[in-house]
Formats: structure tokens, sequence, C-alpha cells
């Protein structure tokens, strides 16, 4: 039987235990969790979560305080001697309260005891090896991400938001299209009232219960033009004006920006945000930052990053190097547009951070005339860029030359006090 909570004898070597605690409730807890729950003074979690695990009298019980992390402080003075159990869905440490807690705490204040995930129960559902399958969450977050892993047999395993999110997604892929992809939704996994609802995106009609996670086996319908995942995306994919940094040097951009995951890029003059948007889209991790004076613009790269699975890109409309200022560090920088304005090189060149990449186009002799002077006094790398397609001429075909771009690209020298910043993994 329960007992209740012992009174402490020493400060606790982890002020947080986060037990992952999964739809089979106590029932599937192991013995080490039950043991942990059991002896804490406080345990904070939701009501369902709350619910799953037996009366102990004299346990204090609290809800999420909301947000948590401001107030979390606050709770760990009240039991400065005592543990905190916090209770959280299957694998904490999956988008989950762990990750943020560690962040916030340490590792070394944080200890974990994860139940088994709801992703590795999908898999296990759906006969899906974890090498072959892809993992995207839309819990708190914009569903539109999941359009930036689009491709044929691809296999994604979307944790979902609520019972709302199936219908969505199964709308978001039809209008990209690939309404012929199987969905999958997996309703209370590992619980009694586990279900299982399949449909095509187009046929999506189901009811979802409100814990569930969906998987897709992508499909494009016929026609869909297929679009990957490395740089050098069509023009067409955009929406565009015309001010679109076009495919050709965009992928020569990007291969000197160099995205690593966990870094920023700035796209100052970023027009329909291509390449902020391609920077993004090569990893998750990828964070961008896209500005444009123009607010049709702006509006127009909000709507492109969406489109093409990347709505983190922020996007600040206003004209450069004004709207730099306070803006975080970035770790490259393109400067598509705008290079001839006072100030615009030396902020962006002032604010990279050591080892950060900086990479400015332009099609004028003003631009030529600026980029000429950088290359002089700080060196890099200064090339001409000119594409020639094949187009018709009369019954023959010669080449029609695109118009000639300036490229400067270099690297930030890192010093002994200010070595490289690197990504996250």
């Amino acid at each position: 039987m329960p007992t209740d909570p012992p009174e402490p004898t020493a400060a606790p070597s982890h002020r947080v235990i986060v037990v992952g605690i999964g739809a089979d409730g106590w029932a599937g807890l192991g013995e080490a969790a039950r043991q942990v729950v059991m002896a804490a003074p406080l345990v904070i979690g939701g009501h369902r979560h709350q619910g799953l695990l037996p009366d102990l009298p004299g346990q204090d019980r609290r809800r999420w305080p909301t947000p948590l992390l401001p107030n979390l402080a606050a709770l760990l003075a009240e039991y400065r001697d005592r543990q905190i159990v916090v209770l959280a869905s299957g694998d904490p440490m999956r988008s989950g309260i762990g990750t943020a807690l560690i962040e916030r705490l340490g590792p070394d204040q944080v200890r974990v005891i994860p139940a088994i995930s709801s992703v590795a129960l999908a898999g296990a559902r759906m006969g899906w090896s974890a090498e072959s399958t892809d993992v995207v969450t839309v819990v708190g977050r914009n569903p539109h991400s999941v359009l930036a892993r689009l491709g044929p047999e691809r296999r994604l395993i979307v944790l979902s938001s609520d019972q709302h999110t199936p219908a969505l997604v199964a709308a978001l892929l039809v209008g990209a299209g690939y309404g012929s992809s199987r969905m999958t939704v997996l309703g209370e996994l590992g619980g009694p009232d586990e279900s299982a609802e399949s449909a095509t995106a187009a046929a999506w009609t189901s009811d979802s219960p409100r814990l569930n996670l969906i998987c897709l086996e992508l499909q494009p319908d016929h026609g869909t033009p297929l679009l990957a995942g490395i740089p050098g995306l069509p023009d067409t994919a955009f929406e565009n004006d015309g001010q679109l940094t076009k495919r050709d040097v965009r992928a020569s951009a990007l291969s000197r920006l160099g995205p690593v995951p966990g870094q920023l890029l700035w796209d100052v003059g970023a027009g329909a945000g291509s390449v902020a948007i391609e920077w993004a889209r090569t990893d998750p991790r990828c964070s961008a930052i896209a500005l444009e004076q123009d607010p049709e613009r702006a509006a127009r790269i909000t709507r492109n990053a969406q489109s093409l699975g990347v709505p983190g890109v922020r996007v600040i409309t206003g004209p450069a190097p004004a709207v730099l200022a306070g803006l975080p560090t970035p770790q490259a920088v393109f400067v598509g547009g705008g290079a001839t304005a006072s100030g615009v090189i030396d902020k962006c060149w002032g604010a990279l951070a050591p080892g950060g990449r900086l990479v400015v186009h332009g099609v004028t002799l003003e631009t030529d005339a600026v980029l000429a002077d950088r290359y002089r006094s700080l060196g890099g790398e200064l090339v001409r860029l000119s594409v020639e397609r094949a187009a018709p001429i009369g019954s023959f075909t010669g080449w029609t030359p695109a118009r000639a771009v300036t490229q400067w690209s270099i690297t930030k020298v890192p010093t002994a006090g200010h070595p490289a910043e690197g990504g996250t993994s």
C-alpha cells in the first residue's frame, strides 16, 4: 500500500524529477518511477495525468502553473530541500517538458524517467522502423511545418496538438497536392480506449480523439511537382513579383552561407524570402529572419514560408539598417537587396558572429563598386555569376542570358577571444 511521503533528511541530488507516464497510467510505470512518485512531497501535472495516479495521503498535487518556467523559481524555493515530481506524457525529452526544464535548470538538477513514447508505440502499431520514419511535432505549433517534409513514399509520424489537428493536416496535404497520401490516426495509444482510423487525406472525414498521433504515408497526386530538401527550389515554388533571388544564384549563395543546425540567418532585402526559406528548410533547427521594407512583399514572404513548411521564419518589415537594431546575433547574413544603402553592409558585418558568413548580391554598377571596395578592404571571394538558358530563335534554339549577378562572400575569422559559434544537435 502507498505510504505517506517521508520527511527529507538532506537536500536531494536532483531538485526536479520528471516522470513520463503513458495512457496505461500507474499500471504502466516501472518500480523506480512508482517509488519516486510515492515519495514526492509535491507532484505537478495536468488533470489527466494526476487522474492516473492513486491517492497518496499527505502529498501536495498541483496543476501546471501558468506560465510554468517563470513560476518554477517560487516552487523550488518553497520546496528547497525536497524533490518535486513533474508528470509528462511518454518520453519527456521528445519536444517535452523535460527538455525545457533541463535547459532552464541544468542536467545536474533534473532527472528524467521516461515511459515508452507515443512515437515508439505508433511505429510498433504501423510496423515502421525508426530508421524509415521522420517525426514532426505540431503540439502548440503551426501545422504547416508538415509541408517541409513532403516527398513520395516518405513516412511521417506527426505529434498532434488536439482532435482538430488531423483534419487540418489533411487539408494542408490536399492543398499541397498530396491528397493521395494515406493517413492513419491512432488515438489513446497504449490505453484501454486505443483506436485507429485510416483514409486518404482527400477522403478524410473522421472525428478524432483528443489524444492522437497521425501516421502519414505520403504520396503526391498526379502532376504534383517534387520539391527537394536541398537548396535550389524552382522559382515557381515562390509567390513573387519578380523580386526573387533566382534558382541558380540562390543555390550558389546558400552553399556559401552554409546552413548549420541551430544557427540563425538574416535575409536582408528579402524580396520573396527565398533565401531565408531555403535556409530554414535544410533542417528544422535552422532559423531565419527575413527583413523587407515593402509591406506587400513582407506579407508574401509569410505566405511563402507557410506553404513551403517553415512557418517559423520571422518576417520584419522596415528599412535596413535601422530595422537590424536589437536583433539576435546571426551566424549568416545574406544581403539580396539594398547593399548600396548607407551602413547596410557595415551593420551586417559588425553584427555577424565570429565564424559567420556574409554573402552579398548585386546587379548594378553602383553595387558592383561597393562590393569591389569591400573586397579590397576585407578580402573574401568576389565572383560574377552568369546563367544562360536555351530558348527558341525562330525555328532554331539559342542561348538567352539572364542578368549577371555579382556575388561577394566572406567568412568572419574567429579570434582567440571570440571563437566561432557552432550550432545545436
